[in-house]
């Protein structure tokens, strides 16, 4: 039996130049930014009806491939990967095709992937 409620709140990606990935971010997601503490920085607010995302910088860079990423559905592959380039990030040349749709890697400009995803049909709008 749980003592405990476990309930989603955000996720934070490791920075070497936290400003430079956190515009990124919030051009492509049209989310605002705010400062939670020095040298952070933070897409949306605690109890948005969506995660935040937390900017935490950090000295090292980044090294290997991520092994946690962020899917962003999106209506439009091509345009969506044309915003991602215009905005800094790039593509990682990586299509994968599935029955219920296809999904491109891309990365922000420091290098974490993430992945485009576009669904076929009536998964097409996420459940929400």
């Amino acid at each position: 039996m749980r003592s405990v409620n476990f309930r989603w709140s955000g996720i934070t990606v490791d920075c070497a130049q936290p400003r430079l990935v956190a515009h990124f971010w919030a051009a492509l997601l049209e989310r605002e930014l705010s400062v939670p503490l020095p040298g952070w920085l933070r897409l949306g607010t605690l109890g948005d009806t969506e995660p935040v995302i937390n900017f935490q910088p950090v000295p090292e860079p980044k090294r290997d491939k991520t092994r946690m990423h962020l899917d962003i559905v999106v209506d439009d592959l091509e345009q969506a990967v044309a915003s991602v380039t215009q905005l800094g990030g790039r593509s990682l040349h990586q299509r994968h095709d599935y029955d219920e749709g296809t999904v491109l890697v891309m990365a922000d400009p420091e290098g974490n992937e993430f992945c485009l995803v576009h669904y076929f049909g009536d998964r097409a709008t996420p459940a929400g």
